[in-house]
C-alpha cells in the first residue's frame, strides 16, 4: 500500500510542475535558513559545556558603585582564591589566572607574536578540563619559569609533541622551562590556552590587600552547593577583607555606601553563562550575546513557518483541482483515513526533496554565513552520527505538519457534491488562508523595520561626534618592547615626512581601559569626597593628536615643571567631584598626594556606545604601551614601510620583533562587529523572508486567476482594460498586506525599541522606518502580483471561454 501511495504522490508532483516547485523550494530556502541558524545558536550555547565541571564552575566579577561612580571588572584581589578554599567548605576548589597580553616568542633567528598567554595557579587542571597530552598536571605549573603549551603551539616552534624539558625564550628576556603540552583548547571556549605560566614567578600574588583587583579567578563549588551559596560565601569574605580596606582609604563601610545608593561587592556568574551573558568590557576574547541568539532562533522559526504556510495555503488553494479525484476515489471505495494517509505521503516526499535542497543551499551558502556569523563551520558540523536520525525527524515532522490540515481539509469532501459539481473550494472564501498571508508579510515587515533599525544605529555610530577625532590616526601596538628607547623612538618618527603629531599611551578611547584610582577632594578623604575615577596615563601631545578639545584652562606642557603633578578632567568628572571652577584645585590621590587641575576637557566617548561617559582623570605621566601618530594619507605605505625599518634597523634590540599596527577607525569599527554581522545577518533572512513569501503569493495567484479566468475573459470582452483587471485581481492580496502593516509595526517598534535600550547613545525609530518598510513589502508583493495578473489580463478571452 505504502508503495502505491508513493507512486501517486510522485506522480501528482511531476502532474503540477509549478506547484511543486513553488512548494519545494519554498521550503527548501525555508529549511536552508533553519539549518543555518541552527549551526550558530547550538554553536553559542555550547560555550565552555565541553569541562567535565562545567555546572559546578564559577567566575568571580568585581561591581563596585561608591559614591555614583561605577565599576564592573571579571579581576578580584590576589588572596581571594585561598580565603574562599580554607575558610568556606562549600567551595571544592578556587584558581587564579592573570593575563599576560601579547608576548614574543623567539624562533630561530627571528621573533614572533603570540596571544592567548596567561599565568595561572598549579590547580587550574583540577578545575578545567584541560587533557594534558605530555607532562604531570599535578606539578606542571608549580615552580616559576614553567611553561605548559599547547598542542598547535608544540608543532608550530617544533614540529613535535616530544618537547617536555625543552626551552622556550619568551619576550627577549626569559627561558621558560616546558613542564606541559595539553589538547588545543576547544573552539567553543571564552577562554584559549596556548601559554600557560606559572602564577609563582608575579610579585603580587601574595597580596592581602583587597584593594588590589588584579587576577581572575574561578571557583569549584562542592557538588550540590547552589550559585546563591557561593555568593553568600564571597559576601561574607568580603565582609572581612574588603570592608577594613573601605574604611581605610575611603573611611566609609559598606552600611554607609548602600544608604548613599551604592554597593561594594563581588558575584558569581556561572562558566557557562559567561560567553553570552557578559557584559564586561575587560573579557579576554570577545563575547556573543544572548539576545541575538534568542532572536535569531525567533526568526528562523517564522521563516520556517513562513514557508509551511505556503505549502498550507497552495494546497487548499488548488483544492478544486483535486475535489473530482477525491470524489472519484470515495466512491470506489476510499475512506477519509486513507485519503489522509495519501496526502500526508504527498507532504512527507514534498519535505524529503525539500531537504535535499536545503542540504546543497546550505553547502553552497556556508562560506558566505560564516563572514557574517564569524564562526568557522565546516562540513563536519553537518555530518554527525545524528545526522541521519536528525533529518528523517526534519522530513517526518515538517512533512507531518505542513500537511495535516490541508489533508484533513481535502480528504472531508462529499463525493456526491464533488461529481455534481455543487462543491464551492478553491481561493475565495477562506479566512484561514488569508490570515496564514497576513502572517507571512506580517513577520516580512517586521524583519525588514528590524534590519532598517539596525543599519540607522550602525550609520548612527559610524557618524556620531565622539569628541575625539578616530580619522587618519595609525596606532603602533607593543612598543613597550622598545624600552630604554621608546621615547627617542617616538620623536623620530614624529620628524619623519607625513607625520602632523604623536603620542606615547596605552589608554586610547578606542581601546577598553578599566584602570581607575580612588581620588578625593582633601587630602583627609572624607566621607561622601572620595570616588573612584577612570585614570589614563597620557603625555603632552595627547590632546592635540587625537584632537580632543579644552573646554576650560589648558593642556600640559613640557615648559610647567610644576605639571608633573597636574590633571586634567572631563567634564563628567568635573561635575562628579562638585566642582564649579575646577581650574587650580586640587584633587588628592592614596595617601594624600596632592594633583592640580589645570584643565577641563570636553566630554568623549571612551570606548563602546553601549556605555555612558566615564568621569575621567588624565594623568601627566609617561606610558609606553602603545603610541599614535596623526598621518597623513598621502603615501601612506611607504610611510608605514620607513616606521617599520626604522623600528627594526636603528634600534638594534628590535631586530627581528614583530611589528604590530593598526589604525584607529579600524579598532573603533571592531568594537560592533557583531552588531555589524547582525545587521547583514538581518538583511539577509529579510531578502529570503521576502522570497519565500512572494513564492507562495505567486502559487496563490496562479490559482487564482485559473479559477476566474471566464470570470476575466467575460470582462474583457464586455470592455474592462487591462488595468481594470490587473487592479480587480491584486485588490484582495493588497488589502492583506495593509492588514499585516498594521499588525506589524507595533510589533517592529516594541522589539527594536528593546534592542536600542543596550547602547547608552543610539539614534531614533524614525517613522519614515515603517513607512518604507511597508512600501517595500508592498512593492515586491505588487510586481509579483502584477505579473501574474497582467499574464491573465493579456490572455485571449476566445480561447477562455472555449474551455470545457
Amino acid at each position: 500500500m505504502f508503495r502505491n501511495y508513493l507512486k501517486v504522490a510522485l506522480r501528482n508532483l511531476w502532474r503540477n510542475k509549478a506547484f511543486s516547485a513553488i512548494n519545494i523550494i519554498g521550503l527548501a530556502l525555508g529549511l536552508a535558513i533553519c539549518f543555518l541558524i541552527s549551526l550558530f545558536v547550538i554553536d553559542e550555547l555550547s560555550y565552555d559545556k565541553f569541562n567535565l565541571n562545567a555546572d559546578r564552575i564559577f567566575r568571580v566579577d568585581a561591581d563596585f558603585n561608591v559614591n555614583g561612580t561605577q565599576f564592573n571588572a571579571s579581576t578580584t584581589p590576589p588572596s581571594m582564591a585561598s580565603i574562599l578554599v580554607n575558610e568556606h567548605p562549600q567551595i571544592e576548589n578556587a584558581i587564579r589566572i592573570k593575563s599576560n597580553g601579547k608576548i614574543l616568542v623567539k624562533k630561530g633567528n627571528g621573533t614572533l607574536s603570540e596571544d592567548n598567554c596567561f599565568y595561572a595557579d598549579n590547580a587550574l587542571f583540577d578545575v578545567f578540563t584541560l587533557p594534558m597530552i605530555a607532562g604531570d598536571p599535578k606539578s606542571a605549573l608549580s615552580q616559576s619559569h614553567s611553561l605548559v603549551i599547547s598542542e598547535n603551539i608544540a608543532k608550530k616552534y617544533f614540529n613535535t609533541l616530544d618537547v617536555i624539558g625543552k626551552t622556550m625564550h619568551l619576550d627577549n628576556a626569559t627561558d621558560y622551562k616546558i613542564t606541559g603540552v595539553i589538547a588545543n583548547t576547544p573552539p567553543q571556549s571564552h577562554l584559549h590556552f596556548d601559554f600557560i605560566k606559572s602564577v609563582n614567578e608575579l610579585p603580587d600574588r601574595n597580596l592581602t590587600d583587597w584593594s588590589n583587583v588584579s587576577y581572575i579567578t574561578y571557583v569549584l563549588a562542592r557538588p550540590g552547593v547552589t550559585q546563591n551559596e557561593v555568593d553568600n560565601c564571597l559576601k561574607q569574605a568580603t565582609k572581612k577583607y574588603a570592608e577594613p580596606v573601605l574604611l581605610r582609604d575611603m573611611h566609609s563601610s559598606f552600611s554607609e555606601i548602600e544608604k548613599n545608593g551604592g554597593h561594594f561587592r563581588f558575584v558569581t556568574i556561572p562558566l557557562t553563562k559567561i560567553h553570552l551573558y557578559s557584559t564586561l568590557t575587560d573579557e579576554q576574547e570577545p563575547s556573543g550575546n544572548s539576545e541575538y541568539v534568542y532572536i535569531f532562533t525567533v526568526i528562523a522559526i517564522f521563516i520556517l513557518l513562513i514557508a509551511c504556510i505556503n505549502f498550507v495555503n497552495l494546497s487548499t488553494a488548488r483544492s478544486a483541482g483535486r475535489a473530482r479525484e477525491v470524489g472519484v476515489r470515495k466512491v470506489l471505495g476510499s475512506n477519509k483515513a486513507q485519503l489522509i494517509r495519501q496526502f500526508l505521503i504527498e507532504s512527507i516526499v514534498t519535505s524529503c526533496l525539500a531537504v535535499i535542497i536545503a542540504i546543497i543551499v546550505v553547502i553552497l551558502l556556508l562560506p558566505y554565513f560564516n563572514d557574517l556569523s564569524g564562526k568557522q563551520f565546516g562540513l563536519g558540523r553537518l555530518i554527525n552520527v545524528w545526522s541521519i536520525p536528525a533529518l528523517i525527524l526534519i522530513i517526518v515532522t515538517i512533512g507531518i505538519l505542513a500537511g495535516l490540515y490541508p489533508a484533513f481539509f481535502l480528504s472531508g469532501f462529499q463525493p456526491i457534491k464533488v461529481l455534481k459539481g455543487r462543491l464551492a473550494v478553491g481561493f475565495k472564501g477562506s479566512m484561514l488562508r488569508d490570515s496564514l498571508v497576513v502572517f507571512q508579510f506580517a513577520t516580512v515587515i517586521i524583519l525588514i523595520v528590524g534590519a532598517l533599525v539596525i543599519h540607522k544605529q550602525l550609520s548612527y555610530i559610524s557618524n556620531k561626534k565622539l569628541g575625539y577625532n578616530r580619522d587618519q590616526v595609525l596606532i603602533l601596538k607593543n612598543t613597550s618592547t622598545l624600552v630604554p628607547n621608546a621615547k627617542n623612538f617616538l620623536n623620530d618618527v614624529k620628524r619623519m615626512t607625513g607625520i602632523e603629531s604623536g603620542t606615547m599611551t596605552s589608554c586610547l578611547p578606542s581601546l577598553a581601559n578599566n584602570y581607575t584610582q580612588v581620588f578625593g577632594k582633601d587630602a583627609a578623604f572624607s566621607k561622601d569626597q572620595t570616588m573612584a575615577l577612570a585614570t589614563w596615563s597620557v603625555d603632552e601631545d595627547y590632546i592635540p593628536t587625537l584632537g580632543i578639545h579644552i573646554a576650560e584652562g589648558r593642556n600640559f606642557s613640557k615648559e610647567m615643571l610644576t605639571d608633573s603633578s597636574a590633571v586634567i578632567l572631563n567634564e563628567t568628572a568635573a561635575k562628579m567631584l562638585g566642582f564649579q571652577q575646577p581650574l587650580n584645585k586640587f584633587i588628592y590621590g592614596p595617601g594624600g598626594v596632592p594633583f592640580h587641575i589645570v584643565g577641563v576637557a570636553k566630554d568623549f566617548n571612551a570606548g563602546s556606545l553601549h556605555n555612558k561617559i566615564p568621569p575621567l582623570v588624565l594623568k601627566n605621566s609617561l606610558d609606553n604601551g602603545a603610541m599614535a601618530f596623526r598621518v597623513e594619507t598621502k603615501n601612506l605605505p611607504i610611510l608605514i614601510s620607513e616606521i617599520r625599518t626604522l623600528f627594526h634597523t636603528k634600534y638594534a634590540n628590535m631586530a627581528g620583533q614583530p611589528f604590530n599596527y593598526s589604525f584607529m577607525d579600524d579598532e573603533y569599527d571592531h568594537l560592533y562587529r557583531s552588531e555589524q554581522n547582525m545587521g547583514r545577518i538581518f538583511i539577509s533572512f529579510s531578502f529570503f523572508s521576502i522570497l519565500i513569501a512572494c513564492l507562495g503569493l505567486l502559487g496563490l495567484l496562479t490559482y487564482a486567476a485559473e479559477q476566474r479566468i471566464k470570470e476575466i475573459a467575460v470582462r474583457k470582452v464586455l470592455g474592462a482594460s487591462v488595468t481594470n483587471l490587473i487592479i480587480l485581481i491584486s485588490n484582495d492580496f493588497l488589502k492583506l498586506i495593509g492588514i499585516a502593516a498594521l499588525i506589524s509595526f507595533p510589533i517592529a517598534w516594541w522589539g527594536m525599541n528593546r534592542w536600542l535600550q543596550d547602547f547608552a547613545y543610539r539614534t531614533s525609530i524614525s517613522w519614515w522606518i515603517f513607512v518604507a518598510a511597508g512600501l517595500l513589502a508592498a512593492s515586491v508583493a505588487m510586481i509579483t502580483v502584477s505579473y501574474q495578473a497582467l499574464k491573465a489580463a493579456l490572455a485571449n478571452p476566445v480561447k477562455s471561454l472555449k474551455t470545457e
